[in-house]
């Protein structure tokens, strides 16, 4: 009876909103680190930025 309903709850909590955190959270982490760079830095950030708002609307 445990094992089925933790299944059921791991299920709710890896629905969209929360898979799309995992993968976008990284991202934007790595740009920030990216945006120090002199140059390139902001640019690359806002791109990547860009693309994790991108990810962000998916609906799974």
């Amino acid at each position: 009876m445990i094992k089925p309903m933790m299944i059921v709850l791991m299920a709710l909590m890896l629905n969209g909103c929360v898979l799309t955190k995992v993968v976008t959270v990284p991202m934007r982490v790595g740009g920030a680190v990216v945006s120090v760079i002199p140059v390139v830095g902001n640019a690359a950030d806002a791109a990547i930025d860009t693309t994790a708002d991108v990810i962000d609307l998916v609906p799974l």
